[in-house]
């Protein structure tokens, strides 16, 4: 399971990116093994204002439908509609073109809630 070190994490297995005031969020490595092929992705709208936590997009597989949440309070500032045509590239590349969306986050300080690589992999190797 591949687990980069500079990425953060959520207990509903996604990934964060935050540079500056903007976090990029994706789904985990475990978590695209565990849905299986990906073959469609609803993204959320831009300029939907979320609280962490809030259900902002699904991903669909050929084992179940799975909702996908904001780990961060703020506003959706762009989605990757490369996804609506290339699904899979969340099961082939799920740290770089398998991007879901970017958030401009409503408080720049420090996450509150997110884990990092080690304390992910624990979580699901646990």
């Amino acid at each position: 399971m591949d687990t980069p070190a500079e990425l953060k994490y959520t207990s509903d297995h996604e990934w964060v990116r935050i540079d500056g005031d903007v976090a990029t969020v994706g789904i985990t490595d475990y978590a695209q093994d565990a849905l299986g092929d990906v073959v469609f992705v609803q993204l959320p709208q831009v300029g939907l204002t979320a609280a962490q936590s809030d259900s902002v997009s699904e991903v669909e597989s050929t084992k179940s439908v799975s909702d996908i949440y904001t780990p961060l309070d703020g506003e959706i500032i762009e989605v990757n509609s490369d996804l609506e045509s290339d699904p899979a590239a969340l099961n082939s590349d799920p740290y770089g073109r398998g991007w879901i969306f970017k958030i401009k986050l409503a408080v720049t300080a420090a996450p509150e809630g997110l884990l990092d690589a080690d304390a992910y992999r624990a979580l699901v190797e646990g």
